[in-house]
């Protein structure tokens, strides 16, 4: 085994760097194609994320292996290789499958223990195989990662560990608010309908928004996902084309964009001019509370505001906008107020009980009031993921989850945005707490990489194994013939018994040394027992080479 991975990440590279360095699909498959085409490799995958691209590969030469893989990586990239290399990390044979099924569990994510890389990693072996970049090796290992990720989400917690990058970024723009509660009641436009826009506009749903928009460069991919939002998940949805954005980020209380677009597809312009004609949803309906008339306590209500000891509402309907507006701003008058309009009366009547029962509260308690809220509110920590709307009120709130980003960074200093990004999301996770499952899934994959080095020593040798069997069953057929030839008179029971006992004692002899041979093979260091075998057995290299040929051209080995 071989296995080379080159690649940056969140981890080894800046998002500036991340963002040009984007592959997209067409690229992608370019950049398999051209490394099967170099010399040192002889198979190849590519997993490329909003926060990574690694290109694994079968070479048969580490250096120049390294040396192709970073070249074709920065051609296809679009960055420069001088600039990309040192953020470039590489890792070969067990390191480089220890990386991978780290990387499968959510181990290397931005939000530990998501569980969305799992997918990226299915459609990465999916393209491979239907390319024909995925032989033996890349198949058994992609294979075996998803194995090793879904046993460590099923036999650990690292699902409390972290959350899918959607749900971290809604915690960011909650700002430290219960996201649900947040979530309730906004307007949410969702661009692009792609794997992160649906799972986004699928997470909204469920948190009970009041609209879901989905806006989509083909319509019908948005047609298709807002219709399905509409039915399951029972969130108003529905779905305009890109022409139709600007206006809708009018109405719109939250957007979250992730596109494959390479430009920004919100820029500070169009956001600043959307906020200027943003409008604002009209409030939920009050309930009626009133006391029906001629009951009880209707009837106690208007005694009460004959007697002047609770406030007559009547009394304020006459009560003029100049006058409520004095009210407010002048200081509390000392001399007595007649019943008919209590000191009481400055106070509008939304937050009043319908039937005057309340004691309406003065302008300084009011005053107070609203200090102890600001202060409340300022002494709750701040989340690190967020940039803007830090002292006003928050207009508009953006989640970016695109890679290159999809809206200008310039954004976060218009008053009243709020703007999540991918950047931003990497500080806050830095200070996100580690599970103590995490070490649990560690020992997971320490042990799966082990059993998977072990495996593919011992499948290594395996064709050398068939090929000595092979070799093994041709001798007894040329000495049978040589027989029958010789011993005319034997019959059909005589030829069958010897015939068996000749197997059988062909069977025993190699039947130790087979299994022995495996065992040491899957051993470290034990590639080297395949090549003694082949010398011991004067075994043809051709033949061995068939038995792995006839292995992969099995239709049904290895598909996702």
């Amino acid at each position: 085994m071989s296995l080379l991975v080159v690649g940056l990440s969140h981890r080894s590279a800046p998002v500036s760097v991340l963002e040009r360095a984007s592959l997209s699909a067409d690229a992608q498959i370019k950049l398999l194609q051209d490394t099967l085409a170099a010399e040192p490799a002889t198979e190849a995958a590519v997993l490329a994320t909003c926060n990574r691209i690694e290109l694994y590969a079968d070479v048969d030469k580490f250096h120049a292996g390294v040396a192709e893989l970073s070249t074709l990586l920065a051609q296809h990239s679009g960055v420069g290789l001088e600039e990309l290399t040192p953020y470039l990390y590489v890792h070969y044979e067990d390191r480089a499958v220890h990386h991978l099924f780290s990387v499968a569990c959510g181990l290397d994510s931005m939000v530990v223990g998501e569980g969305q890389i799992l997918g990226q990693i299915k459609d990465a072996l999916a393209l491979g195989q239907e390319l024909h970049t995925a032989g033996r090796l890349i198949n058994d290992l992609f294979q075996q990662a998803l194995r090793v990720g879904k046993r460590a989400h099923s036999e650990t917690g690292i699902d409390r560990a972290g959350q899918s990058l959607v749900t971290f970024g809604l915690e960011q723009l909650a700002d430290g608010a219960e996201v649900a509660g947040w979530a309730a009641d906004k307007r949410v436009l969702v661009i692009g309908a792609g794997s992160m826009s649906s799972l986004a506009a699928t997470t909204l749903a469920r948190l009970g928004v009041r609209e879901l928009v989905i806006a989509n460069r083909t319509l019908e991919r948005a047609e298709r996902l807002a219709a399905v939002l509409d039915g399951a998940a029972g969130v108003p949805a529905r779905a305009v084309s890109m022409a139709d954005l600007a206006d809708e980020l009018t109405r719109a209380d939250v957007a979250v964009s992730c596109t494959g677009a390479t430009g920004l597809v919100l820029t500070a312009e169009s956001v600043a001019t959307a906020l200027a004609e943003h409008t604002v949803p009209a409030p939920a309906p009050r309930a009626d509370l009133r006391a029906p008339d001629g009951s009880l306590v209707a009837r106690l209500a208007a005694t009460a505001a004959r007697d002047g000891r609770v406030h007559d509402r009547s009394a304020s309907v006459g009560l003029t906008d100049d006058d409520a507006g004095t009210r407010r701003g002048s200081a509390p008058n000392p001399a007595p107020q007649t019943p008919a309009k209590p000191a009481s009366a400055s106070i509008e009547d939304d937050g009043a009980c319908p039937v005057g029962l309340d004691d309406a509260p003065s302008v300084e308690a009011l005053a107070q009031h609203g200090a102890w809220v600001d202060n409340a509110a300022r002494s709750i920590r701040p989340s690190h993921g967020a940039r803007g709307a830090r002292s006003g009120a928050v207009r508009l709130a953006l989640l970016d989850l695109a890679m290159p980003r999809d809206i200008d960074g310039a954004v976060h200093r218009l008053a009243g945005v709020r703007l999540v990004d991918i950047e931003s999301l990497a500080e806050a996770s830095a200070d996100a707490p580690m599970a103590a499952d995490v070490d649990q899934v560690r020992r997971i994959v320490s042990d799966e990489v082990a059993a998977f080095g072990a495996a593919q020593r011992a499948a290594h040798i395996t064709p050398t194994v068939v090929a000595l069997r092979t070799m093994a069953a041709d001798v007894v057929e040329g000495e049978m013939a040589r027989l029958e030839g010789r011993l005319t008179g034997l019959d059909e029971k005589q030829r069958a018994e010897i015939n068996q006992t000749v197997r059988r004692v062909v069977d025993k002899l190699l039947h130790a040394p087979t299994v022995r041979v495996k065992q040491l093979a899957s051993e470290p260091g034990g590639a080297g027992y395949a090549d003694a075998l082949r010398t011991l057995f004067d075994l043809d290299p051709e033949t061995v080479a068939s038995v792995s040929r006839a292995d992969m051209n099995d239709p049904n080995r290895g598909r996702v």
